[in-house]
């Protein structure tokens, strides 16, 4: 069949520029139940507050991993009402190594703002951020939620940086004490388990420029220039794809380290980790930045007869091959 006439884009230039920032969000909810019985609520808060609680101009984009239909159909209202820009979704869940190469190859701008699922943003976040990333020379991470035992990990670059004649900084034990218990609570860490990893470690934070960061960084949430992941991610997976499910994020952070990328936090705390359900805590914080949100129901341990019986070795056993049989077969695709 002859072509129609001419195609009426030829000629013509883009009206559309983006931001120096994309913030990119990975979501994975496969449905209400278990870990996952919140993961909707959470990852609504992740996403609410970045569309809140970012000043600065920004372009959205959301990977999804193979989450549930209502999940699918929230975000796709999301782009149908012009609030997230890129909207890719993946019928299956492909790993997150795989997840951030597509991530960090689509994003349109040359900063990217990635962080998981179970982020809260407050208000101020990115633009802390990017004081350090423009203040600070060859830049690889900076994070917004200090967590000490990071600092003993992937920062050999960055306390080489700091330890250089003439560095001004503030050393001890300088962590306060409401961010360690926000940090046990969400990540699902006993106090013993967490004075352990934090052993013989103490707090750094650098004075440079008038910018004052935490030496460490994490990969829950990281402000990047994208070639620098780009950078490290070509290394990791040089033939563009990965067969792990997860996994692998430690070895992001430690090469980007030994590639000489420095990697800081904010000095105040700009994020919150959520774990996966709501405090009481960052309900408070939702509703300061006008978000209505309900924190999760907190279930009472229970110590009577049925939990006795379930505890039972041989039952336990049972009783976990049952959950992870169920958890499989809600998963397959």
């Amino acid at each position: 069949m002859p072509r129609l006439g001419m195609n009426p884009s030829r000629g013509k230039s883009l009206d559309y520029q983006p931001a120096r920032t994309t913030v990119a969000v990975l979501v994975y909810a496969p449905h209400k139940i278990g870990y996952f019985k919140d993961r909707f609520d959470v990852t609504r808060l992740t996403i609410e507050s970045i569309l809140q609680n970012t000043h600065e101009p920004f372009d959205l984009l959301v990977f999804d991993n193979g989450s549930s239909p209502e999940m699918v159909n929230y975000l796709g209202s999301l782009y149908d009402d012009g609030k997230i820009d890129t909207l890719i979704l993946s019928k299956h869940n492909i790993g997150k190594l795989n997840a951030l190469n597509v991530i960090f190859n689509t994003a349109p701008g040359e900063i990217v703002a990635y962080t998981d699922d179970d982020v809260f943003h407050l208000p101020g976040w990115l633009k802390a951020h990017l004081e350090i990333i423009d203040a600070l020379p060859n830049v690889g991470a900076v994070t917004g939620f200090y967590i000490k035992q990071r600092v003993a990990m992937s920062s050999e670059s960055s306390l080489a940086f700091v330890d250089q004649p003439g560095m001004e900084t503030d050393r001890g034990q300088l962590i306060p004490k409401k961010w360690e218990e926000e940090y046990i609570l969400n990540s699902g860490r006993t106090w013993e388990r967490y004075e352990a990893e934090i052993a013989g470690i103490e707090d750094i934070i650098l004075k440079y420029k008038g910018i004052e960061a935490w030496v460490s960084a994490h990969h829950f949430q990281m402000v990047c220039p994208k070639s620098v992941v780009l950078d490290v991610l070509s290394e990791m997976i040089p033939q563009g794809w990965s067969d792990q499910l997860m996994g692998r994020m430690v070895e992001l952070d430690d090469r980007m380290d030994a590639k000489g990328y420095l990697r800081f936090c904010t000095r105040e705390q700009t994020m919150r980790l959520m774990g996966n359900a709501i405090s009481e805590e960052v309900e408070e914080l939702a509703r300061a930045s006008g978000i209505t949100v309900q924190a999760a129901e907190v279930v009472k341990e229970s110590r009577g007869l049925m939990h006795k019986i379930a505890q039972t070795k041989g039952i336990r056993t049972v009783l976990e091959w049952v959950v992870n049989k169920i958890y499989r077969w809600l998963n397959k695709k």
